[in-house]
């Protein structure tokens, strides 16, 4: 992201959704994205900076967010993460990682947190009920933290070729208070079956979209309607639901691109206003 267009002419969509934005870039080169034209982040605690960063700038960050009535969404690490792995050092690494991101829940204050379940269908399907255990173990001991800062917590569907594997988890999970983001461009590349299934499998914990396209054959992240995905049946069958939303793009061109294709599909279930009153 290098230029900076102007999305005054999508404000009713930039009150109303957020775009992706990694904490590191945040504090650098995309601060004056955001902050000047009034976009809301979902900032990504991928990286070696969650272990380093002094918490005094993620509270600046959180601050300046609020200052300028600005809401957020945070993303969890993922990278090399196994919260239900089988290595138990690896185990306890990941555990460290992802309690280090659910302790800034209390900085942002955010819409939601999205976690990735981490599944890898070649690594771990041969030995499926050891890893939902060891998985629910994980975030059994991180769903109370969001739970008491009234956050819900997002489980993402990434590499899991179906519904099934979130539904085996949310099984063992049920004492918990938890909700489904749907990332479409992951349906698309990763998956073996429909977003349609997806939808209907997994609808009475739907609360929140991650928004981006490809052609079905790499996880490329292009802008609304530079792909194959079908958005306007997506949007049709979601048409009654209050979601939080992102855009997941990697150029301001895309975003802008991803704004106007949005705003051209009318979408019914985005929440109408998401910023913070100052």
């Amino acid at each position: 992201m290098t230029t900076q267009p102007d999305f005054k002419q999508y404000q009713h969509l930039t009150r109303s959704c957020f775009v992706n934005a990694p904490f590191d870039r945040l504090c650098n080169d995309l601060r004056p994205l955001f902050f000047d034209h009034k976009l809301q982040p979902e900032i990504g605690l991928e990286g070696n900076f969650l272990w380093t960063e002094p918490e005094k700038n993620f509270q600046g960050i959180a601050d300046r967010l609020r200052d300028n009535g600005l809401s957020c969404t945070l993303h969890a690490p993922f990278h090399d993460l196994v919260p239900g792995g089988f290595d138990s050092q690896i185990i306890s690494l990941s555990r460290q990682k992802l309690h280090r991101a659910f302790s800034l829940l209390p900085i942002f204050k955010p819409k939601s947190i999205v976690c990735h379940l981490g599944f890898e269908p070649y690594k771990h399907a041969h030995d499926l009920e050891r890893w939902l255990d060891v998985s629910a173990e994980t975030w059994s001991r991180l769903l109370p933290l969001a739970a008491r800062e009234n956050i819900p917590v997002m489980f993402e569907n990434t590499y899991e070729p179906d519904p099934s594997i979130h539904l085996a988890l949310f099984s063992r999970l049920d004492p918990f208070t938890f909700k489904f983001c749907l990332d479409v461009g992951h349906v698309l590349a990763f998956s073996n079956t429909t977003w349609q299934e997806w939808v209907e499998s997994l609808l009475p914990w739907l609360g929140q979209v991650h928004l981006h396209d490809n052609d079905g054959t790499r996880d490329a992240h292009l802008a609304i309607g530079a792909g194959s995905f079908d958005f306007a049946g997506f949007f049709k069958s979601i048409q009654n639901q209050h979601l939080l939303c992102t855009l997941e793009q990697r150029s301001v061109q895309d975003v802008t691109t991803s704004f106007k294709k949005l705003d051209s599909l009318e979408p019914t279930f985005l929440t109408t206003d998401l910023t913070q009153n100052k």
